[in-house]
């Protein structure tokens, strides 16, 4: 059975923007929630509370040792309802972040619980407009207040809300430019790159600049021993269509296992397609291209849903996927997606969850 959250209101409510013009992560709801934890009470305290600024020690451990890991998860309004999407595999994901550093793990029911009790004091936060969302940000980061290289005995977890626009600013899905990065790596087998940890962000950041710079909207990180397998892009996983047939680097270590992968890989042999989970080298890509055989390419996270790719540049060279335009399975896949996401199309797998009315 979940616990009670205590709530704790604020004295004037915010007024709310223009949901015409709400962009990303810019704007926060009245409330958030908090959870406590210390080593000797476990985690306790669960509260709904006013969003605003924190107090911290200037020597807590999460800022100089990293111990900070997050999520990132949306709540969408069809017909009056207010619906998660599968928030059960993030809070699962969040526990396998948490034990790969050595932090507390969270009894994932219990935290469901409050977060439901959260969204519906702010459901009226919720957008409805085509392609919005309330976009949810649970994390946990280290608060004791001691220098040491070792885990903190006190933590911190809050979950903030924010209201979104659409990906692509309500137009059809844009292509982007992909750089394929062969200088840094993001991480290795035996790190943190399958755990969505505050620093592994942190350390695409500069090759993430150049790219930009370059006129590349993201980067593509190949594997950290070998630099020739394909692994993820900066906020995305990643796909290629070869031949009808989707494949896409098999999970090992290194690759954040996303959700909306996952659910992918689920709609696309729903949808009869052949999947491959496998070691995928870049010169087996540039081969495929220049065979005329890779015929689409596509990214997948929880912002944009399904980001295709127009451009993936290598080796000083670009190479144009599809006369950078969206592929009729990228399409296909999103349309799926999206439709039962947002309660259009049927829900065989049940992962869609209403969010109930407490009062």
């Amino acid at each position: 059975m979940a616990e009670n959250v205590k709530f704790v209101e604020r004295e004037q409510l915010k007024e709310k923007p223009d949901p015409s013009d709400l962009g990303f992560g810019q704007y926060f709801t009245d409330y958030m929630l908090s959870y406590e934890y210390d080593s000797e009470q476990g985690w306790h305290d669960l509260k709904i509370v006013p969003y605003g600024p924190i107090e911290m020690s200037p020597a807590s451990q999460g800022i100089h040792y990293g111990q900070s890991v997050f999520e990132g998860l949306k709540a969408y309004k069809h017909n009056g309802e207010v619906v998660l999407f599968r928030p059960d595999q993030n809070f699962k994901r969040i526990n396998d972040s948490l034990e790969r550093l050595e932090m507390p793990k969270i009894d994932e029911d219990v935290l469901l619980d409050g977060l439901k009790q959260l969204i519906d004091k702010e459901r009226d936060w919720v957008p409805e407009g085509e392609g919005q969302s309330l976009y949810i940000r649970p994390f946990v980061f280290a608060t004791e207040g001691v220098l040491g290289v070792r885990a903190s005995n006190t933590y911190q977890l809050l979950i903030i809300l924010s209201p979104s626009g659409s990906y692509y600013g309500g137009d059809s899905l844009k292509p982007t430019k992909i750089y394929v990065e062969d200088e840094y790596v993001r991480a290795v087998r035996g790190g943190v790159g399958y755990a969505k940890v505050a620093g592994n962000y942190a350390a695409s950041l500069l090759a993430q600049t150049n790219a930009n710079q370059l006129g590349y909207d993201q980067v593509l990180w190949l594997d950290g021993v070998e630099r020739k397998y394909v692994e993820e892009v900066g906020s995305m996983n990643i796909f290629f269509v070869e031949n009808g047939k989707l494949v896409t680097p098999k999970l090992n270590g290194s690759i954040l296992p996303g959700i909306t992968r996952k659910s992918i890989i689920a709609l696309a042999k729903e949808l009869g397609y052949e999947v491959e989970e496998r070691r995928i080298s870049i010169d087996e890509l540039v081969e495929a291209h220049q065979r005329g055989e890779l015929t689409e390419v596509f990214g997948s996270g929880t912002a944009a849903v399904i980001s295709p790719v127009g451009v993936l540049r290598y080796n000083g060279e670009d190479y144009v996927i599809n006369n950078n335009e969206t592929g009729e399975i990228t399409q296909e896949l999103y349309d799926k997606y999206i439709g039962i996401q947002s309660g259009e199309l049927d829900d065989p797998q049940g992962w869609r969850v209403v969010v109930p009315h407490y009062e």
